[in-house]
């Protein structure tokens, strides 16, 4: 069955917005920029048309920080917690929305990754290292 809309919210629920399907895309981005702004190896975006986006609540408690010199760079946050938020995307119609912020799964898998060549020294990809279902020793 088609996925009619999908929620989302930060980490203490103040911010919320739905998306409705389908994605234009699903890609892990892996360059230097993502890695600082999420602290890990790669950022999971999503992206669509601004049209298949809304803000439910908490829209005023966004902030948005452009990077000075970046045509398309910018992240969004929740002022309460922190959480990356869904932003437009300078220059396009289309909005960015970080995939860990949804409170279900899409139908839609990742499609690819970019920026592969810009990925950190360190990252050793997942099947590679053991799996554990909570904290290890």
């Amino acid at each position: 069955m088609k996925q009619e809309k999908l929620e989302g919210s930060c980490l203490c629920g103040s911010v919320r917005f739905e998306i409705t399907p389908p994605l234009s895309g699903f890609r892990y981005c892996y360059c230097s920029r993502c890695r600082k702004a999420t602290g890990a190896a790669h950022a999971a975006n999503i992206f669509l048309p601004q049209s298949q986006f809304k803000w439910l609540a908490g829209e005023s408690l966004i902030r948005r920080f452009d990077l000075p010199g970046a045509k398309r760079f910018a992240v969004s946050f929740c002022t309460q917690c922190g959480t990356r938020m869904p932003h437009a995307i300078p220059g396009t119609e289309n909005i960015l929305v970080p995939a860990g912020v949804l409170n279900a799964s899409p139908d839609e898998r990742p499609d690819g990754s970019i920026f592969w060549g810009s990925k950190a020294p360190w990252y050793i990809e997942p099947q590679e290292r053991p799996k554990h279902e909570e904290y290890s020793k």
